[in-house]
Parts: structure tokens; sequence; C-alpha cells
């Protein structure tokens, strides 16, 4: 099995119950194919670098996916046709990181600065 980071971007007015739509949608998606979400981040609305499709900030979700290419391509065919996502990146690692949350807002940023 391969592991996979998968990244998605959907549009700044989508609803928070619109996001749990599309996280339920794509990980029925890979669980269809015999595939395993081994973890789940919702990033919230974060500013893209640069317009896309006239928006200034995009909801990021993203995905730690085990599984076959067989996944990746049916998920990749599903977003290309839906019009609340903006952008979506996959990515083949060897090991996942699942001890850091990134972008998870903490105080402790806080206190190591001083």
């Amino acid at each position: 099995m391969n592991l996979y980071e998968h990244t998605i971007i959907a549009r700044q007015d989508v609803s928070p119950s619109q996001i749990k739509q599309i996280e339920e949608k794509y990980s029925k998606i890979i669980e269809k194919f015999n595939g395993d979400v081994v973890k789940h981040e919702n990033w919230g609305l974060m500013n893209l670098s640069y317009l896309i499709k006239k928006n200034k900030k995009g909801n990021y979700i993203h995905f730690k996916i085990k599984g076959d290419g067989k996944i990746i391509s049916e998920l990749e065919k599903n977003e290309k046709i839906d019009k609340n996502l903006l952008r979506y990146l996959t990515v083949k690692v060897k090991k996942f990181d699942l001890n850091t949350d990134y972008f998870k807002k903490e105080d402790t940023r806080e206190d190591q600065s001083k």
C-alpha cells in the first residue's frame, strides 16, 4: 500500500455544513476503493498567495491516505467537477508525520517566545 497526503482547497464562501459534506464525500470515495483515511485535518480558512477564481481565501482540508493509485485517480476525477473546490494536491510520501499539527492554533507559541 502507498501513502499519500491529499489537500483540498474549498471556496471561501462554503458553509461549515458544506465542508462537512465535502469531507464525508471524499472519505467515502477513499473507503469505497479499499483505502484508509489515517488522519483527517481541517486547517480552516487561510489566505491564498494569489487570486484563484476571484477568491482571496480558501478552506483547507487535509487527508492522510493509505491505499493504491486508483483511489487518487478517482478522487481527482470527482474533484475536477466539484464547483465548491478551487484546487487539490496529492503527494506520495514514504511515512506519515502523525505527531505534528502544523496549522493548529495554540497559545503555547506565546510561551515559547518569552
